[in-house]
């Protein structure tokens, strides 16, 4: 027990040691107590929903509480300050936009499951080309694709191993070019004419030499089959740096191109449909329309910034493989692709299910033309969403065999053996190890913030609240939002980002008038290009840990990735997303709200 007579005890009590000892206490203590004046001082319905937010942004920010446990505060705290009841802030925590998320994490995890997106990566990687340049290229597309269909956590975790396999291989070149560079130096005098005269000594000493360079690279291959190589020089540690943020930077934009890609998409379609009653021109087929394009572009910028920041331009660029390096880092790669085997059953039969999902997905409503929906709402009368396709092929994933069944008309007549049954395609283990139950929980939190803002008035008081800025240009105004939530996500988790921008840019934009795709959409994209820190995404935290780099390294890159996928979506929706979406129009449907 300290005194309060001690001064050196309670000086110690308040040091710096101690705030940052206990920085989680604090955080978690203090800044709902400080917030708790709002509700005391003006107790509306509204303050008391904005007062829960705010606390939540702060624990979202900080993380001071796990953020899916921070998620689950709206289920106690909306219903106890009066803002929605226990029902209405339950049931949006499991709404068709967050089942059509939970099926495309299964989907995700089937695939995982049975190694097909390891197949796809060494098969793109091996086609592309050996040289380093040609290698991010093959990293980065591969790593774009397969984030917008499983999560990009997943897939920088699966790219890494790779990555560090090629880059053991570029390490041990390396190696080999630096004890050939020396010898071919000794053995290359500026005076041929004596080399002539003194010619039995000079192949003595060649044949010495080659003896020790045999050697000394038998020593390197020992050393690389009973440990991991370390970049031998400054270029090496470059490409290694190259390669590692390549994969995270590539994995955070290609989760832009898939509704179902990342959190924020869905918080974006979960807002819109939990908010209007028609059709808002938001939908797969239209997200993968206009989203795509920009994604590509993204993605090539990015691989021309990271080579000109880590190999340079022109005459002094670095990462130059000759032919005999090339082969042998192609026979390393094929290697790897050949130890897969020919592609199983299972993957096969998981690669047509996906290929049909994404067809449903496509198809259900595309706007342009009636989609498979329409004849199953005039046939029943009950519209059809994102969330059933989804779920009838992971159904199937569960019911079908992963290899064919050993009897009747599939067995061998040769085979003498008993029948045998065959696990399925997808199993509840796998699920229950590799599904990331958190997130849905996150996306839960968000919907519920969403709807209370809503339904306690919230949002019509934000809206007029907002309409100050109507005497600025909406360009002007997507500027700024876009720059705010960048910064935000860049220390924050783009999902929960989202769901704290979304439901106040969707009042200002009915406040201001202004098509709410038009903030909504360049917002949502915006929280995904997370590329400064280690912390702003998964993948970032991810290469960071397996790479070594130093997080300035990061930084340096990411500042200027970050400000031109900015410009590019900005321009994307002053364009594209204009003829698209209709944005300069005020449109219908705002007037239909739940």
């Amino acid at each position: 027990m300290v005194s309060i007579r001690d001064p050196v005890q309670l000086g110690k009590m308040f040091s710096i040691n101690y705030v940052f000892t206990f920085w989680k206490a604090l955080v978690i203590l203090i800044p709902p107590l400080l917030l708790a004046l709002l509700p005391i001082l003006m107790p509306s319905s509204e303050i008391r929903c904005a007062y829960v937010i705010a606390v939540m942004a702060v624990y979202w920010m900080t993380e001071a509480i796990p953020m899916s446990v921070t998620a689950l505060i709206p289920i106690f705290a909306f219903p106890l300050l009066g803002v929605m009841s226990t029902q209405e802030t339950c049931i949006v925590y499991l709404n068709r936009t967050n089942m059509l998320f939970l099926g495309g994490l299964m989907v995700a995890v089937a695939v995982e499951h049975c190694n097909l997106h390891k197949r796809i990566a060494l098969l793109v990687i091996l086609h592309v080309g050996q040289s380093p340049r040609r290698l991010m290229g093959g990293f980065m597309f591969t790593a774009m694709f397969l984030s917008m269909w499983i999560s990009n956590t997943a897939t920088c975790a699966m790219m890494v191993p790779i990555v560090y396999a090629i880059l053991q291989e570029v390490y041990r070149t390396h190696q080999q070019k630096s004890l050939q560079d020396p010898l071919k130096d000794t053995l290359l005098p500026s005076n041929l004419n004596e080399r002539e005269n003194e010619n039995t000594n000079a192949c003595a000493l060649e044949t010495g030499l080659d003896i020790e360079a045999m050697e000394l690279e038998n020593k390197v291959q020992d050393n690389a089959e009973t440990e991991d190589l370390q970049p031998p020089n400054d270029e090496c540690r470059a490409i290694r740096d190259m390669c590692f943020i390549s994969v995270a930077c590539a994995s955070n934009i290609g989760g832009t191109g898939c509704l179902t890609g990342t959190g924020p998409n869905l918080v974006l379609n979960g807002i819109l449909q939990g908010s209007f009653s028609e059709p808002t021109g938001l939908n797969f087929a239209t997200w993968l329309l206009f989203n795509v394009p920009p994604m590509l572009i993204c993605t090539f910028l990015s691989w021309l910034w990271l080579q000109a920041l880590f190999l340079g331009v022109g005459k002094n660029a670095r990462g130059h493989l000759n032919t005999e390096e090339a082969k042998s880092m192609k026979r390393m790669i094929r290697k790897k692709f050949d130890e897969l085997g020919k592609m199983s059953y299972q993957e096969g039969t998981v690669l047509v299910l996906f290929i049909l999902l994404v067809f449903l997905w496509m198809f259900r409503a595309p706007e342009f033309m009636p989609g498979w929906a329409k004849i199953f709402k005039d046939y029943f009368g009950k519209s059809v969403s994102d969330a059933t396709p989804v779920m009838f092929v992971v159904f199937l994933l569960f019911i079908l065999p992963a290899r064919l069944p050993n009897c009747l008309c599939f067995r061998d007549p040769n085979d003498s053996s008993p029948p045998t049954s065959s696990p399925a395609c997808l199993t509840w283990q796998a699920i229950h190890e590799k599904l990331p139950w958190g997130v849905i929980i996150l996306l839960g939190g968000g919907f519920a913030m969403a709807k209370a803002a809503q339904t306690s008035g919230l949002s019509l008081w934000l809206g007029e609240l907002l309409k100050t800025l109507g005497s600025i240009d909406k360009v002007g105004i997507m500027f700024i939002v876009c720059i705010m939530a960048a910064c935000v996500s860049n220390v924050a988790s783009n999902t929960a980002t989202a769901s704290i921008f979304l439901p106040v840019i969707k009042d200002l934009s009915l406040g201001l008038e202004i098509n709410p795709l038009y903030l909504m959409l360049s917002v949502t994209i915006v929280c995904s290009y997370a590329f400064i820190l280690p912390v702003a995404t998964p993948p970032n935290a991810i290469v960071f840990n397996a790479s070594g780099m130093k997080t300035k390294e990061m930084m340096r890159a990411g500042v200027v990735m970050n400000i031109v996928c900015l410009l590019v979506i900005i321009i994307f929706v002053n364009t594209l997303g204009v003829v698209m979406f209709d944005l300069n129009d005020f449109p219908a449907w705002t007037n239909s709200t739940i």
